[in-house]
Parts: C-alpha cells; sequence; structure tokens
C-alpha cells in the first residue's frame, strides 16, 4: 500500500509526487504573472479573447448573479461576465498571489471594484459554504490542478440548485494531421516566446506539456457527468484548439 504522499501525477511530461505538483504550479504562475496577459496575446494571437467572449456568449450571465471563477489569475473572465451583467458579483479565486496582484492593477478591477472580490485559494478545498455560487467558470485552469476530480467534486458543491459549471481548456484537434501541425507550433515556437518575452522557458515547456496531458473532449465530459452535473455539453473552438464544457447542477 502507498504511504501518504507516494501517490503520482503528472507535472507535463514529469511524474511527480501529488504533494509536489501544486507547489511546481504555483511557481510556474508566479514566475510568469507580470507578463502572463501579453504572452497570452503573443501564444494565441489574440484569440483568447474571442474564446472568452464565446464562453460568455454561451453562459449568458445575468443580472444579480454571484460568480465563482477558478484559476482567475489576473480577472479576464470576471471582468466580462460583470460587464454583461448589471448587479452581479464575482469572485476571482487563484492558487498564485501574483496573478491575483496583477489582475488587481487592470483598470477594469477598480472600475468594478465595488462588485469584485480576489481570493487566494485551492480548487480542490474551496473555502466557501454549499450552494453559495450561481456560476462556476474556469478557463485554462482546470489542467494544472492535481486531482481534477476533486475540483469538479468542489464546484458541484459550491454551485446552488440550478447553477451552471463552464470550462474552457485547450483540448484536442479531432484531426490527426492538423494536431501535429499544431503540436509542432506549441513546442518549438511557444517556449521560445516565453523565454523572449517572460524570460522563462521552462514554464512554457510544461504549459505546452500539460495540454497534451489533458483528457480529449469526451473524456472530460465524462469527468463531470462523475461529479454529478447534468446536461453536459462541449462545444469545440478553433476547430478544437480549445474547447468550452457546460454542465448544470439539476
Amino acid at each position: 500500500m502507498d504511504e501518504p504522499g507516494d501517490t503520482t501525477t503528472h507535472f507535463g511530461y514529469q511524474t511527480v509526487r501529488e504533494t509536489e505538483k501544486a507547489g511546481r504550479v504555483h511557481g510556474v504562475f508566479s514566475s510568469v504573472a507580470s507578463r502572463y496577459d501579453v504572452m497570452n496575446d503573443v501564444m494565441s494571437m489574440g484569440i483568447h479573447r474571442l474564446w472568452k467572449d464565446a464562453m460568455m456568449d454561451w453562459l449568458a450571465p445575468r443580472p444579480g448573479q454571484r460568480l465563482l471563477d477558478v484559476a482567475g489569475g489576473t480577472g479576464d473572465v470576471a471582468f466580462r461576465f460583470l460587464s454583461r451583467a448589471p448587479q452581479a458579483s464575482a469572485v476571482v479565486l487563484d492558487l498564485t498571489e501574483p496573478m491575483l496582484i496583477e489582475g488587481r492593477k487592470r483598470a477594469e478591477a477598480e472600475r468594478m471594484g465595488g462588485r469584485l472580490d480576489w481570493i487566494v485559494g485551492d480548487a480542490m478545498a474551496l473555502p466557501f459554504a454549499d450552494r453559495s455560487f450561481d456560476t462556476y467558470t474556469i478557463s485554462f485552469g482546470i489542467r494544472n490542478v492535481t486531482r481534477i476530480a476533486d475540483a469538479l467534486s468542489e464546484a458541484y458543491r459550491v454551485l446552488r440548485p440550478g447553477g451552471r459549471l463552464m470550462v474552457l481548456e485547450f483540448s484536442q484537434i479531432p484531426n490527426d494531421m492538423m494536431q501535429r501541425a499544431y503540436d509542432l507550433y506549441s513546442f518549438n515556437v511557444i517556449p521560445r516566446m516565453g523565454q523572449m518575452i517572460a524570460g522563462d522557458r521552462d514554464s512554457y515547456q510544461y504549459l505546452v506539456e500539460s495540454i497534451r496531458r489533458f483528457p480529449d473532449q469526451e473524456t472530460f465530459a465524462g469527468m463531470i457527468r462523475g461529479a454529478g452535473f447534468d446536461q453536459v455539453r462541449y462545444r469545440n473552438l478553433s476547430m478544437g484548439i480549445a474547447a468550452l464544457h457546460s454542465g448544470w447542477k439539476i
């Protein structure tokens, strides 16, 4: 029988103890926090903004709702949500405080400050009571969680009945030739960009590897159902480079 701390998981293409992964992820995002938004624009040629807008279109925020945006980093999703939903409120939760600090520097944070909270916390152990939120979002963050099933269970716990989960994450292109071309770009270009722009090749090498280790669309949809969610659906974005997953707590 494994002793406590002996259970392993993946950190990119490395095998590490589960107890080590959160610290390593924290190190990655602490390192890149100050250049994170710039790198997102460069890596995706700005397309990540369209993906987040597509997320809001499907989510259709309503006045008065309360959002929990997990791994919310610098606030991109929360700002979009609040701009579409008068009298709504949002909590941005992230494991990495430097990311939240960068988010609070943004002009939107000052303008929406009365409706927005920033909290350091773990997706696998949310510091909130049961049935606290109407909507739970996580964008490009769930693949970095040590135990994805635990994070999905926590999402289910903190949502009110009728609440909605929405996940935006990099995914798999359902065309082998196009996937290979995308892999060539990812592994050969993105780490170099990370070195040039953020001064950190290793962190972006990990981020590329973590994308390849993430389950495909159908597998992840099954994980969402396994956490108790109903009416689980997904939509591919940019031919499957990213995907939106939606589920409801009925």
